[in-house]
């Protein structure tokens, strides 16, 4: 089978990233080969780590000898696309260690060539080369691939779980091997020569965060209800949000998402409900009823590099939304209250409930805000962007 792309992502069917939705508008037109996340620091010897770990390894030995590659169980709920494969790759994550990057290089090729079909064989185009992460790097140019783009949408160098150092060196090289940069943000493209990179803000799945939504069975009703959906990580101001949940005893405080952190002072505000994670498809029954969406982030070189898609998710969803300050807030400030103090969020959100009689008119100027943002309308731009090539 001819593959017109390989994708080094994060893990298929995880809560959705921006370069799913991108990867997912291609589909129709192209055959992907998806290989599942390559890591970005080296393994520490924790339960969380050694879990992982043998998850990697337990879906590797699974799929060894294949050469048809298929989901695997925890990769989604439903059928894979059809135009879409999944490569769980036989990879060692230690980004500093020269020997670690060499080996994994050698595994990868020998495991992804023969993947590639007749792809760059007589006549046909080669593939290109896509990816998120800047562990790929290693195998940028053993491919075969007509070209290599890097989609960056996170600043490595201050993200949380990323050997730093070594992944900064290996963005440096990534850049430099690659024809095509795009970024999420205008922040991240300050770091890439101007001549081949491209700003591509997130996008918006409008559909199902606009279309009415049933009520989530487990969403509180006694009383008014704020809520945020997303990792629960070091970027969350978690002494804001508890400090705030102590301000307002009468509203109640949801959380979704999974725990990166410990939270154990936000459980220990008896109006915090956390819910735990729940499917991307879901979300909207939470925050098309909850009275106040909510952005509570730090004040750090990842959030003001960060793009976060729950922003334009809230805005289709018609949700008001309270969020600390960080500069992809630009374009939307007067439909966000901003504030960076727990009085302030608390000051925002009485007033947000007390003016509930022009809430639909609101809703409605929210959803039009983004409605020309969807991911369809980025999917096009990122074909011109890919057809330049």
């Amino acid at each position: 089978m001819n593959i017109d792309m390989l994708v080094f992502g994060e893990d298929w069917g995880e809560h959705p990233s921006s370069t799913q939705h991108l990867i997912t508008q291609l589909l129709p037109e192209q055959q992907i080969l998806w290989i599942n996340s390559l890591g970005l620091r080296r393994p520490r010897l924790n339960s969380a780590d050694l879990r992982r770990a043998w998850q990697k390894i337990s879906k590797m030995i699974g799929q060894a000898g294949q050469h048809q590659v298929t989901a695997d169980s925890s990769a989604t709920a439903n059928s894979l696309p059809e135009r879409l494969q999944i490569v769980n790759p036989r990879a060692i994550s230690w980004p500093g260690n020269p020997l670690a990057r060499s080996l994994s290089r050698q595994l990868l090729t020998r495991q992804l060539l023969p993947l590639l079909g007749e792809s760059g064989q007589s006549g046909r185009k080669s593939p290109l080369l896509w990816t998120s992460l800047p562990s790929a790097v290693d195998v940028v140019g053993k491919l075969n691939e007509r070209a290599c783009v890097y989609y960056c949408c996170d600043d490595f160098a201050a993200l949380d779980g990323v050997d730093h150092g070594p992944v900064s060196k290996m963005e440096q090289e990534l850049a430099s091997k690659s024809q095509l940069i795009i970024t999420a943000s205008s922040k991240l493209a300050a770091k890439f020569p101007d001549h081949k990179t491209w700003l591509l803000p997130h996008g918006v799945d409008t559909s199902l965060f606009s279309t009415p939504a049933p009520r989530a069975d487990d969403l509180p009703t006694d009383g008014p209800v704020a809520g945020f959906y997303g990792s629960l990580a070091g970027w969350f101001d978690q002494q804001l949000f508890a400090v705030l949940a102590k301000l307002l005893p009468h509203w109640t405080f949801v959380l979704i998402g999974p725990a990166k952190t410990d939270i154990t002072t936000l459980l220990a505000q008896p109006n915090i409900r956390w819910l735990g994670s729940k499917p991307h498809h879901e979300l909207p029954r939470y925050s098309q009823h909850w009275d106040v969406s909510l952005l509570p982030f730090l004040q750090n070189p990842q959030i003001k590099a960060c793009n976060p898609l729950k922003l334009r998710e809230y805005l289709a969803a018609g949700s008001p939304i309270v969020s600390t300050d960080f500069p992809a807030l630009d374009g939307y400030r007067d439909l966000v209250k901003v504030s960076d103090c727990a009085a302030g969020f608390a000051e925002e959100l009485e007033v947000i409930y007390r003016s509930r009689q022009d809430r639909n008119a609101l809703r409605m100027i929210r959803r039009q805000r983004v409605e020309k943002e969807s991911w369809q309308q980025r999917g096009q731009e990122l074909k011109s962007l890919l057809d330049a090539l």
